[in-house]
């Protein structure tokens, strides 16, 4: 064959038909997740050392930060006071030398062997009137020359260095030479964006003549894992228009009507905008697919249940869905108080309608009372469902399910929801389905993520919400004021959380158990206070009394573990304690923070961390601190984490953005998007392109794109 070679036949060639390497290379690379040569050729420099830029050992001023390229010309190893292991390395170029120390890094002494050749970043210092770096990052460059020089991931179990990934690239890129990569992006797209072709990019990425060379090369290669993404979804989300029935609903009528009227206040733009967005869904012939995201507090019950009454009021069913039964008892207080009262148009009854009747399912019903509801159900007596994963079970059949709701979807399955929502109905349509979550989700994820999904956001509180004061606790006298805050805000007639990360001791795990901190507040900072604990191993019952007593008052203090997370709303609680809250992340923090602030009280957030967070976790606590807003939060975190795989590696293992970042690279996620949505305006269109298509195919082969919905 001589036609270019497609990503698909790259990935079929196995890097043992490399020249060297063998089959313990071979090993090794599987040890790093490189078994093709499409993996090698993927497997991207992780930085670059320009010795264009590089500054000479002798120019090296005190207090800089800079990489120097030098010869490694003797290593020592001494044991500190206490035994902790000191490496000392004295590195030179033509220029001079410096020395490098290590604490703590007693196999520094192995990998720096004398006329090795480094490169070596950091701050530069002076000890004893010579220079030196502190625990540099250290990269071994072998003999290689050149102006920009690519640094490999390194495996030191593996036994695999830099300079042996570079030389099999280079191999790989002259053994594809004579054919060629092939490009499948149409020409005029490739030009509209600017971008390099495909075969020029692997080559910039790997040995770039510039800086400006390589930021062309990563361009192209991030447009691309973007584009494969968008492309699978939008396959997805047509195939499935194309295919699915759903129950097409009037959305005006009596029954919606008669609740907005009885609100007691009026809803926020962004509500009214999502309930539109539901109406116009709901009015069509196929399923609504839709994801309601909104932050903590911002009211997407009250667009959630709208949608729920437009089923009823069209004589079918609604389902809400929570994942834990706290949360689901809450949504059904929360929904019962909302719709008491309200009447259901039926002409069979004398005066035409009858009491809307709403039912909570879950464990602990008695034989008797499951029974009973599960007839409710399935003629239809039952309006609206309200349960947990016991919705799931195969004893319960709607009569006539339409609406589906499912609260923080995050928690269920794809084959949990699809599920729900198959034995929901017998006439082969799909009931509508909405998903919520109070997690709010980076723009850029949004567009990736949810890329089959229609979104709604809720970007604004309601009337009489006042921000949450937040403030990072650090040390004992901190802790001390604050308990001493607490006490003072129960005392003045409201009520307090007290979050734990464990439910009780650990020995891998050193913070403090929810029990142990209900013992020690009851007998001392919160002393002659009504002090509650809740954490998912107490009985269903007992959750249940504990949770009815604090939202009734009668408890001043709840101690809790992170099952308070979600859906919990009690308007008196005024002020939350987070114990650890280094060890939790940011979008957790901020759903328990949202269990305050609920009224017009002022409320505080108080983030307790433990005596040596780490950077990262300092971050995350400082970044808390700083801001209330839940999507600029959410940016955030995507950038001190990461975005982690989209797709499921279970048939391949390896990671589907090798460059791309989310966090970082908004402009390609959009014009990927932008970019799929011009070449596939319905389903088949990419039987135009060929090669295209048959790229998206094989790239869809080896995932599983359902693990978008369920992650």
């Amino acid at each position: 064959m001589n036609s270019p070679l497609t990503l698909r036949e790259l990935d079929a060639i196995d890097v043992s038909r490399l020249n060297g390497v063998g089959a313990q290379r071979r090993a090794a690379l599987a040890g790093v997740d490189v078994e093709t040569v499409l993996d090698l050729l993927t497997y991207y420099p992780r930085r670059y050392v320009d010795r264009t830029a590089q500054a000479p050992i002798s120019g090296a001023a005190v207090g800089a930060e800079i990489t120097v390229v030098a010869e490694v010309l003797s290593v020592t190893s001494r044991r500190m006071r206490g035994g902790r292991p000191l490496v000392t390395a004295e590195v030179g170029d033509a220029s001079g030398s410096m020395s490098a120390v290590f604490f703590n890094q007693a196999w520094r002494e192995r990998q720096l062997t004398e006329g090795r050749t480094v490169a070596m970043f950091g701050k530069v210092d002076s000890y004893r009137g010579r220079k030196q770096m502190t625990n540099p990052v250290v990269d071994l460059l072998g003999d290689r020359t050149g102006k920009i020089v690519p640094v490999y991931p390194q495996s030191e179990t593996a036994g695999i260095a830099t300079w042996d990934i570079a030389s099999w690239v280079a191999e790989a890129r002259r053994r594809c030479a004579p054919r060629g990569i092939a490009d499948p992006l149409p020409s005029d797209v490739r030009t509209r964006l600017g971008l390099i072709t495909r075969a020029q990019a692997l080559d910039d990425i790997h040995e770039p003549p510039s800086m400006a060379a390589r930021a062309a090369a990563r361009n192209r290669l991030v447009f691309d894992e973007l584009l494969r993404v968008q492309l699978v979804l939008r396959g997805q989300r047509l195939a499935r228009e194309a295919h699915e029935l759903g129950i097409a609903h009037e959305p005006s009528g009596l029954l919606v009507t008669a609740f907005g009227e009885r609100l007691a206040f009026g809803l926020t733009d962004a509500q009214q905008r999502a309930i539109t967005d539901i109406d116009v869904d709901v009015g069509r012939g196929r399923p609504m697919h839709r994801l309601l995201q909104g932050d903590v507090g911002s009211g997407k019950t009250l667009v959630a249940l709208h949608g729920l009454l437009v089923a009823v009021q069209n004589g079918h069913q609604g389902a809400l869905m929570a994942p834990t039964e706290v949360l689901a008892e809450q949504h059904y207080l929360a929904v019962r108080d909302l719709l008491s009262g309200l009447a259901v148009p039926d002409p069979s009854r004398l005066g035409g309608t009858r009491p809307l009747t709403l039912r909570l399912l879950r464990g602990g019903h008695s034989a008797t009372e499951r029974r009973e509801m599960l007839v409710e159900i399935a003629t239809g007596a039952a309006d609206i469902v309200v349960g947990t994963h016991a919705l799931l079970e195969e004893s319960v059949e709607f009569n006539s399910l339409s609406v589906v709701v499912i609260d923080e979807q995050h928690r269920f399955g794809v084959a949990q929801r699809a599920r729900l929502r198959e034995h929901g109905r017998s006439d082969g349509r799909m009931p509508h389905l909405l998903v919520m979550t109070a997690t709010p989700i980076p723009r850029t994820a949004a567009m990736t993520v949810y890329g089959d999904l229609d979104v709604s956001v809720l970007d604004e509180l309601p009337p009489g919400r006042t921000p949450i004061a937040t403030e990072w606790v650090r040390g004992p006298l901190a802790a001390e004021a604050m308990w001493t805050e607490v006490r003072a805000e129960i005392e003045s007639g409201h009520q307090a959380y007290v979050v734990c990360p464990l439910i009780a001791e650990s020995e891998s795990l050193d913070a403090r158990s929810a029990e142990q901190m209900h013992d020690e507040l009851a007998a001392g900072a919160l002393a002659g206070l009504r002090v509650g604990l809740l954490h998912g191993r107490l009985a269903s019952a007992d959750k249940e009394d504990t949770m009815t007593r604090f939202r009734a008052g009668a408890l001043d203090a709840l101690v809790a573990t992170t099952v308070i997370e979600v859906g919990i709303d009690v308007p008196n609680a005024t002020v939350m304690v987070v114990l650890s809250a280094d060890r939790f992340g940011i979008a957790q923090l901020h759903q328990l923070r949202g269990r305050v602030g609920r009224s017009s009280h002022a409320s505080d957030c108080f983030l307790v961390s433990d005596e040596d967070p780490t950077p990262i976790a300092e971050a995350r606590l400082a970044a808390l601190e700083a801001s209330t807003d839940g999507f600029a939060l959410a940016e955030r975190d995507l950038e001190l984490r990461g975005e982690g795989t989209l797709f499921d590696e279970r048939q391949s293992g390896r990671s589907d953005l090798k460059l791309a970042s989310l966090a970082r690279d908004l402009e390609w996620v959009q014009a990927a998007r932008d970019v799929a949505m011009d070449l596939v305006k319905s389903e088949g269109d990419l039987v135009a392109l060929p090669g295209l298509a048959d790229e998206i195919d094989w790239f869809a082969s080896r995932r599983d794109p359902d693990f978008l919905q369920r992650s």
